[in-house]
């Protein structure tokens, strides 16, 4: 006699979950578990009754005789109704938490500390909101005055360093034998809903052109986009005087000299490159090509502005003045569509200013706009030299050809991206902005968050391929239920659909190696 689980729907359009067996032919109802109304319910009703036929066949009492008064009727079974006490998100919740230990952060602070970095990642929130998110996923969540007083003892007891060394023995690991010799680095402002500064939130140059005040953020990665190092500048820090502390923390911390340092056009300074050089560092930074015509003068005279796709061309510029004044070494690479990029933003510029030169524009900073007098026209002699130069890109470095080719610097360069995206993702899917703090320590601590959180974020889409929002989407409906039968407490895990399945066995197959 084989037992079975039924499934059936109800008049009320629940499901009811039945265990049942053939006996010649005919279906016979063995004993009922219960009715569910969503598919986690259901699951787990599933999963009781699995359960039973498994190992606890003695009690389903099948052969109990027919009531004498019902010839033929079925075995009588005492129903036993399944309440559901609770469910829980505890599969994304495993995901997270697997991830943050394979980065070695849980040796690093405490486990409310993890609660705050996990919640971020389901749904970035303040920090009062994070208890209500926490309890959304059945995970027990701390009392306010115990997250406020975590977040000062991650300032006082520098958990931030703790981060960062786990996290750089990750990026070591990953990078295997290869080592970790390229580090790229950028920074971004973050702005506050706020009328005044103060001695960390100013005003200054935002990219998103704003006039709150605001802070800068500068994040170093690996090649990868993976978080090495975070750190906080006042708002009106300019770019290029935060590369240098933040290289020098990251050496200092890690005992590191090897290492190629790629960097935008905004930390060109001759002042910079020297002082990285003299800290042991290689460097690749953007560069404007406003210097080409001089630095490519040979090329133009003898090809005029003919490039071929791809080409590379190098040339030498001294940088710096009087004793500080040293030889760098400049890439060029021209590209066929950087050139088409290049060549429809010039002429939207054109059009403005010929806009501004015939009245129909107020006289702006546009490009290309000159005064004779008070009469406002176009620069057609800046926009030739502008023209000779489209498709162009410039990278200065301090690596020697025989050690780093043309095409392999251009090639380390283009890697910036990865940083920017990592930006991205901070701002976006972590909601960076410390948009609820005031106080120095209180946004020093959101951000040593926020660092963690694009770890873990980093590290679970380079494993599964997808991004963080996304293997949330997926994962947050699976939910773990509790069901008390007679003061048993019993859980059932979720039936886990395809689409999820792919990315924990991508998981499973990632970390295993």
């Amino acid at each position: 006699m084989g037992l079975f689980v039924r499934k059936v729907k109800t008049a009320s359009g629940a499901t009811a979950v039945q265990i049942a067996h053939t006996k010649r032919g005919i279906q016979k109802i063995v004993e009922h578990i219960g009715s569910g109304h969503t598919d986690a319910e259901i699951a787990a009703l599933v999963h009781i009754a699995k359960t039973k036929i498994a190992g606890d066949q003695e009690e389903l009492d099948l052969e109990l005789p027919s009531t004498p008064d019902q010839p033929g009727a079925q075995p009588s079974v005492a129903l036993i109704g399944p309440r559901v006490t609770g469910s829980s998100a505890q599969l994304l919740w495993n995901v997270l938490e697997d991830a943050y230990q394979h980065l070695g952060f849980t040796g690093v602070g405490n486990t409310v500390f993890q609660k705050l970095v996990l919640a971020r990642l389901i749904e970035p929130t303040s920090k009062t909101d994070t208890i209500r998110v926490l309890e959304e996923l059945g995970v027990k969540a701390p009392s306010l005055r115990t997250i406020w007083r975590t977040l000062a003892e991650s300032i006082s007891q520098d958990w931030r360093d703790g981060f960062s060394r786990a996290a750089y023995a990750h990026a070591l690991k990953t990078a295997g034998h290869a080592g970790l010799s390229v580090v790229l680095y950028d920074v971004t402002t973050l702005y506050f809903d706020a009328n005044d500064e103060d001695e960390l939130r100013k005003v200054g140059m935002s990219k998103e052109r704003r006039v709150d005040p605001q802070i800068v953020v500068g994040l170093l990665v690996d090649r990868e986009g993976f978080p090495l190092e975070i750190h906080c500048f006042e708002g009106n820090k300019a770019e290029t005087l935060t590369l240098v502390p933040v290289l020098r923390s990251f050496q200092d911390r890690h005992q590191v000299k090897d290492l190629v340092v790629v960097a935008d056009a905004g930390m060109l300074s001759a002042a910079n490159l020297n002082a990285l050089e003299d800290a042991g560092f290689s460097f690749i930074v953007g560069s404007r090509i406003t210097k080409a015509p001089y630095d490519l003068a040979e090329h133009f005279d003898r090809h005029g502005t003919y490039f071929t796709d791809g080409q590379v061309l190098e040339s030498s510029r001294t940088m710096g003045t009087g004793t500080n004044a040293r030889a760098r070494r400049v890439v060029y690479h021209y590209s066929f569509q950087r050139e088409k990029r290049d060549n429809y933003s010039l002429n939207k510029q054109i059009e403005k200013a010929e806009k501004v030169a015939s009245g129909a524009r107020p006289v702006r900073k546009d490009r290309f706009v000159k005064l004779t007098g008070k009469k406002p026209g176009v620069d057609w002699a800046l926009v030739e030299r502008a023209r000779q130069l489209l498709g162009l890109k410039g990278y200065v470095t301090n690596i020697s050809p025989q050690v780093l080719e043309g095409g392999a610097v251009v090639a380390a360069y283009h890697d910036l991206w990865k940083v920017e995206k990592s930006f991205r993702m901070a701002k976006s899917d972590i909601r960076a902005r410390p948009m609820f703090h005031h106080q120095r320590d209180s946004i020093e601590a959101h951000l040593t968050i926020v660092f963690c959180a694009l770890a873990v974020a980093r590290h679970l889409q380079h494993v599964t391929g997808v991004s963080i929002k996304k293997l949330v989407q997926v994962l947050r409906p699976l939910r773990t239920v509790t069901i008390d039968i007679n003061g048993q407490q019993l859980t059932a895990a979720p039936s886990i659909p395809a689409d999820a399945q792919k990315l924990l066995d991508s998981l499973v197959s990632k970390t295993a190696h």
